[in-house]
């Protein structure tokens, strides 16, 4: 053997590999889920991911006549625990992980955040996947722990500025869950 070259026996090699793999998993659990949030029984954590970007609103009349901001979309990038980007989050509200996987889903409950300039918090249930690798599974998305993202006031919305846009940054974590 040459001098500074270390040779692990085998099993060690496996415990190693198998300590990484567990690293860059997701960890436990959410502790402060809101009970209407939490994901169904039997549902099983398959990704947890940070996500930054931003809640794209737009100015326009409500059914009263009275404009608002209405969400249009939201464009986030989704990290894993290291911070390596690992998909996109947009219009649907859709989620596209790297491999290609791609659910759209429809919010089936919803927990105002405890901060008041933050986006709520989401229970959504996946009605559509495309393509194959981890989503194909996916039942269940958790949005939680937002910071930013909520709607402009409504006071700067009104008919001089119908159509226009407004970007707010937000970040949030989300929960993929799979029976």
């Amino acid at each position: 053997m040459k001098r500074n070259e270390l040779r692990l026996p085998l099993p060690c090699v496996a415990a190693l590999l198998c300590c990484a793999r567990a690293v860059a998993a997701p960890s436990a659990l959410p502790a402060d889920v809101p009970e209407a949030l939490r994901a169904p029984a039997g549902a099983n954590l398959v990704l947890a991911v940070h996500a930054s970007g931003t809640q794209i609103y737009v100015c326009k009349a409500a059914d009263d006549d009275k404009f608002q901001w209405t969400l249009k979309a939201p464009d986030a990038q989704l990290r894993d625990a290291h911070g390596a980007v690992v998909g996109h989050h947009f219009a649907g509200p859709s989620w596209k992980y790297k491999d290609g996987s791609e659910i759209t889903g429809k919010a089936v409950a919803h927990v105002d955040s405890p901060d008041p300039t933050a986006a709520a918090w989401l229970l959504v249930n996946v009605v559509s996947h495309a393509g194959s690798g981890l989503f194909e599974r996916v039942t269940t998305v958790q949005r939680l722990h937002t910071r930013g993202g909520a709607a402009p006031l409504a006071a700067g919305c009104d008919a001089a500025k119908a159509g226009r846009e407004a970007r707010i940054p937000y970040t949030a974590d989300y929960y993929f869950y799979a029976p």
